[in-house]
């Protein structure tokens, strides 16, 4: 499916989706608790529901209504298929390390895209918790032999690959015989996302001592507790439509907290640090069309702000410099990459190192862009197409479904010229 995008001006209210992030860990976290969960609000797209189907083949009862989802956990069986993750790196990582757990052998497949994510580094440091796992060369499919719990003990990993294999590791430490320690031999990388997961631990019942820096914690033998939580609104999704606003008219984008642990929050100082005027008001953000100006940053702890944020600096006076982004090779495209030819076929110009890109601002041209299957370059490019002197071609639309399945219907409430054509 396509959508042809025409220069458009905004204005309105949006209500951000729940949160994928959020979503993903409190559904593992009901899962690993006995008992009834209850969720409310839960984020229903590709992602979220490539983990719920597979602690569900997992053993997990999940009765799923489109407000409120609810999760009886604490037995966890052997499968009789395989696990697919679908696209999702979350549910790839996350639900390796929760067949550790699984007395029995999981074997965990994906998509195109996901059989080229790492997962290398997680599966060592499941196999000094006393774990057996194998893939070819860290790459799905990975098999997963669990004994039920895990031996505990001491693992020392990379904090710079993917902040998912902490996550993944300290969701399954409070089920060691023993204490769990881990530890980072480099700096960890998004570290929001670890502070998420320890929140909604700690929501759970159980609580993990983490150093300042983040580089050791502490887990000892606990319980999860079953518990009822509301999902808060996504600030990954958000930053897309407070960028609209910015670009191309007056928006206001409700279902944010303020005080939310979610990394891509930081979208607020990007957009204030360009010049944009934030409205807060309780709940919600307010944005206007403004002239931007370019910026030097590093995005190492909020990476998946990088297509929404360079789509801003392809708008804005001047040059910008956006650092901290070799993880990003590795996601549902090679996001560097594809980020650097869309902005190009849109007659920016626009280049790329190994960790960073340089992009001159001016007027966007409009053109066909090919989002390689990622969600996040459709969106961040579409909004070029609110400004851009020529009609713009999203290719493969439906990608949006990953993360934000209502997104081309938001954006046309809220103004967006847009027509959606499906391709024969």
């Amino acid at each position: 499916m396509r959508v042809i995008i025409h220069q458009s001006e905004l204005r309105g209210t949006v209500e951000a989706p729940p949160s994928k992030s959020i979503t993903h860990r409190t559904l593992i976290c009901s899962a690993l608790a006995e008992g009834k969960s209850r969720i409310r609000s839960p984020l229903i797209a590709e992602d979220t529901q490539a983990t719920s189907r597979i602690l569900q083949t997992l053993g997990v009862e999940i009765s799923e209504e489109p407000n409120l989802w609810e999760v009886s956990g604490g037995h966890l069986q052997e499968p009789t298929e395989s696990l697919f993750c679908g696209e999702s790196g979350t549910t790839l990582r996350l639900s390796t390390a929760v067949c550790a757990l699984v007395n029995g052998e999981c074997r965990l497949t994906g998509g195109p895209s996901l059989s080229k994510r790492p997962v290398g580094d997680l599966m060592d440091g499941l196999s000094q918790l006393g774990v057996k796992c194998e893939s070819k060369g860290g790459f799905p499919p990975v098999i997963v032999r669990g004994k039920g719990r895990i031996e505990g003990g001491e693992a020392t990993i990379r904090g710079d690959i993917s902040s998912q294999f902490v996550s993944g590791l300290l969701l399954i430490a409070p089920f060691g015989s023993n204490a769990t320690s881990i530890r980072l031999t480099t700096q960890l990388e998004s570290k929001p996302y670890v502070t998420m997961t320890m929140d909604m631990q700690r929501r759970f019942g159980v609580v993990v001592q983490a150093s300042d820096d983040l580089s050791a914690y502490q887990i000892g033998s606990q319980c999860y507790r079953p518990t009822e939580i509301t999902v808060e609104g996504d600030w990954s999704s958000a930053a897309y439509l407070l960028a609209a606003g910015v670009l191309a008219g007056e928006v206001t984008v409700k279902n944010l907290d303020p005080r939310s642990s979610q990394a891509d929050k930081a979208i607020v100082d990007i957009l204030e640090g360009m010049g944009a005027s934030v409205l807060h008001r309780q709940g919600s953000i307010s944005i206007q069309k403004t002239a931007l100006s370019g910026i030097e940053l590093d995005l190492s702890d909020s990476p998946d702000l990088f297509p929404v944020t360079a789509s801003l600096c392809s708008a804005a006076s001047g040059n910008s410099v956006l650092r901290g982004l070799g993880r990003l090779r590795f996601k549902e495209s090679d996001r560097v990459k594809a980020m650097v030819e869309g902005l190009r076929n849109m007659g920016v110009r626009a280049r790329e190192e190994t960790n960073s890109v340089w992009i001159e601002g001016g007027r966007p041209k409009g053109g066909v862009i090919n989002p390689h299957n990622d969600h996040r370059i459709a969106m961040a490019l579409s909004l070029l197409g609110l400004i851009a002197n020529r009609e713009t071609v999203i290719l493969d639309s439906e990608c949006v479904s990953k993360s934000y399945p209502e997104f081309w219907r938001d954006l046309a409430c809220i103004g967006g010229d847009l027509r959606r054509l499906n391709d024969e």
